[in-house]
């Protein structure tokens, strides 16, 4: 093994990550046709509803019993970054804010101090299939922000700058590549400081494509999870699909392509170098935080769940929008 690359690990799920990241699980099912519910229109027979995670026929109904996806759940002292590449999710949360999205564009929320909220996978299309593609990040707080007010932001797609080098088509969801710099993160994110160096860049090559990916100015954990396609080489070290490549941040790094397209996404970031205590959907520094967390969270539910079901989705026919918590609305 190079210098380059300082490990290579397989993809499970979840995928492995390095601090400042926690979490970061990619879903890809093949839905079928949706029903009058927006669920699919095909037998659930089979299937452990409430808990589905093995793939039967190509998806999965996770914790959803209708319509796939995860009804409402808490979250603290964090923030997911959900993509979704393909299909659609619907959010809806205890500070009254709801959104669907989908087709390219991203959710950052950054839980904070505490929220409920539901993401669920609508089937819109009864005429055709609902293929999901979704990747959920979750990026840590440093204990100073732990307890920030919760803040729900929409990066549409059309927002998203993509870099194209040849061959090669560079989504900027977070960070700056080459001076093309993404859209602005949460504003208490641990990215919202560019000397945090945190970059999210879901990256596209044609077959037979070379890319380089730049270096870092500082020292900081970078990871390449391979999702897609068949094999790349990283300095003369051939890598199949469905593994992840820690790689050094302090010098460029070459990326070739084999015999079909690849696709991969870059994780890189400053370590927040502070300690974890992680208990489901909570995330502090210590176990008494986390005691008191579960002991709030039984007090308070974190504001309660102002929707009429756990699994809340919206109509049909809504496109894709977002109502925030001060009731401002944008659709697109």
């Amino acid at each position: 093994m190079s210098k380059t690359i300082k490990s290579i690990f397989p993809l499970g799920f979840p995928w492995q990550t390095e601090d400042p990241f926690l979490f970061s699980v990619y879903h890809l099912d093949h839905y079928p046709k949706g029903n009058d519910q927006m669920g699919p229109e095909a037998s659930l027979e089979g299937r452990n509803l409430g808990n589905d995670f093995i793939v039967k026929d190509g998806w999965r109904m996770y914790h959803g019993q209708t319509i796939p996806g995860f009804p409402y759940h808490p979250h603290r002292g964090f923030e997911t970054i959900t993509i979704v590449n393909k299909g659609f999710c619907d959010h809806s949360d205890s500070l009254g804010a709801a959104g669907r999205f989908g087709q390219g564009d991203v959710q950052w929320m950054t839980a904070g101090r505490g929220v409920q909220h539901s993401e669920m996978f609508p089937l819109l299309y009864k005429d055709q299939e609902n293929p999901l593609e979704l990747f959920q990040i979750w990026l840590n707080l440093p204990s100073t922000s732990k307890f920030v007010d919760p803040h729900f932001k929409m990066l549409w797609h059309e927002d998203i700058p993509i870099v194209r080098e040849n061959q090669v088509r560079i989504k900027v969801i977070a960070g700056d590549y080459r001076g093309m710099a993404a859209p602005t993160p949460a504003p208490d994110s641990w990215a919202a400081d560019p000397k945090n160096e945190v970059a999210i860049w879901n990256i596209h090559m044609d077959a037979h494509s070379a890319f380089t990916l730049p270096k870092a100015l500082t020292e900081v954990s970078r990871n390449l999870y391979f999702y897609e396609g068949a094999e790349l080489t990283i300095q003369d070290e051939k890598i199949k699909a469905n593994h992840g490549i820690g790689l050094a941040s302090r010098e460029d790094v070459t990326i070739q392509a084999g015999d079909t397209t690849v696709h991969f996404i870059i994780l890189q970031g400053k370590p927040i170098d502070e300690p974890v205590v992680q208990h489901g959907p909570f995330v502090m520094n210590t176990q008494e935080e986390i005691s008191a967390t579960i002991q709030d969270y039984q007090l308070t539910q974190f504001g309660g769940w102002p929707w009429p079901y756990a699994d809340n989705v919206h109509d049909r026919e809504q496109g894709r929008f977002a109502k925030y918590p001060d009731g401002s609305l944008e659709t697109k």
